[in-house]
């Protein structure tokens, strides 16, 4: 087999007791950079299987699923055997649950298992939250609206993801795992820097106050234009014979469809792209 194509994880076994959105996002991911990843779901299964069940079997579709009552000797035992072979453990529970079950610090037993665990509030984990919640307290919600993108679940996957790939460097230079905590409400003040700083949000430079970036009617839509760079934009004004102003763009756009605009930027090689919702399809 060519050396190159090895994936970069191949050999590294993960386990996941993770249930919901980023602790399943974190081992999908793993599995996509080689990892073997077993996922052990309780008697109940994943709640995100029944709340958004085609996204789940695309996460789990390069996973081994197990079930196990890990609360139950018997099923616990089982769990111990997983982890005997296991680099990471992956968690999404509360630090009182997990020391409840002799998880808190499993490299005491196994000791090349690095724990990553998932938490809400770095402060306290044991306060209750959701991705909402998070992105409540961060500037990245638009009341009344509901968010359209778990963006504190995602970043905390992603996080998961990177923390992992570091214990993993860091097993290498010690020989010995290590737990690390990662916190779904830092993602979310990662993603509401953009907020704070004034880059995005309601009359920011990239929240509508610079014609260039926006989002404009058109005939059978709407479309987004992303003409950030001086050039981007000068190639805009030339294109569209705006003058710079959002109703100049307004006016340009209002009697094309999106298929003719897309075909504009295609050819004028603009940064414009009609605004389509997608719906599970």
């Amino acid at each position: 087999m060519d050396e190159s194509a090895v994936l970069p994880l191949a050999g590294v076994e993960v386990v996941s007791l993770a249930v919901n959105l980023p602790g399943p996002l974190a081992a999908a991911r793993l599995a996509e950079l080689g990892a073997t990843v077993i996922k052990v779901e309780p008697p109940t299964g994943d709640p995100l299987a029944a709340a958004a069940p085609r996204w789940y079997e695309r996460l789990i579709a390069s996973q081994q699923v197990v079930t196990l009552d890990v609360k139950q000797p018997g099923d616990r035992a089982k769990l111990d055997e997983l982890l005997a072979t296991a680099d990471l453990l992956i968690t999404s529970m509360r630090p009182s649950a997990l020391a409840r079950l002799g998880l808190a610090q499993p490299h005491e037993k196994f000791s090349e298992l690095s724990l990553i665990e998932i938490i809400g509030h770095a402060e306290d984990p044991e306060v209750p939250g959701h991705d909402l919640n998070y992105q409540a307290v961060h500037g990245t919600l638009t009341p009344p609206h509901m968010p359209t993108v778990p963006v504190a679940d995602m970043l905390g996957a992603e996080r998961a993801v990177s923390t992992a790939l570091a214990a993993l460097v860091r097993r290498v230079n010690t020989g010995v795992g290590q737990p690390y905590r990662v916190a779904l409400e830092d993602a979310a003040a990662f993603a509401g820097d953009a907020v704070k700083y004034r880059l995005m949000g309601a009359g920011a430079v990239l929240g509508g106050a610079f014609p260039g970036y926006g989002i404009y009617e058109c005939a059978d839509g709407h479309i987004a234009l992303g003409a950030v760079e001086p050039h981007f934009f000068m190639g805009a004004l030339a294109t569209f014979g705006a003058d710079g102003t959002h109703e100049s763009f307004r006016k340009a756009f209002a009697d094309k469809t999106i298929a003719e605009l897309e075909a504009i930027a295609a050819r004028d090689d603009l940064p414009l792209n009609g605004i389509r919702t997608n719906n599970g399809e």
